[in-house]
């Protein structure tokens, strides 16, 4: 099983990143077009599950499996990074665009 997780982590880690964007958007539009506690609540959990968990994860496995520090797992720690600094202003901007496109 790591075998195979380990010879496709770049396309696991994309398609990661798309469904964690996809439920980024989604929750906005939940929140803002539709108005829903419920589906936002949905939505965040569905960004937890595809975006952070996951990918730390993966990231976890890549080094116990290489036993060393090695691009894979610099660009994990990198996201993570990203998602805990630069990244909440961008999720901000994000949100305010939203608020305007989707608010009634």
């Amino acid at each position: 099983m790591y075998d195979l997780i380990m010879e496709n982590k770049w396309a696991i880690l994309l398609t990661l990143e798309v469904f964690a964007w996809s439920a980024t958007f989604f929750m906005l539009y939940v929140r803002y077009k539709m108005q829903s506690q419920f589906w936002f609540k949905v939505a965040s959990a569905i960004l937890v599950l595809t975006g952070i968990i996951p990918q730390v994860l993966l990231g976890v496995v890549n080094f116990v499996t290489t036993k060393e520090v090695d691009l894979f797992t610099f660009v994990i720690v990198l996201l993570i990074i990203y998602g805990l600094t630069i990244g909440k202003k961008h999720v901000k901007k994000l949100d305010y665009w939203a608020r305007k496109k989707f608010s009634r």
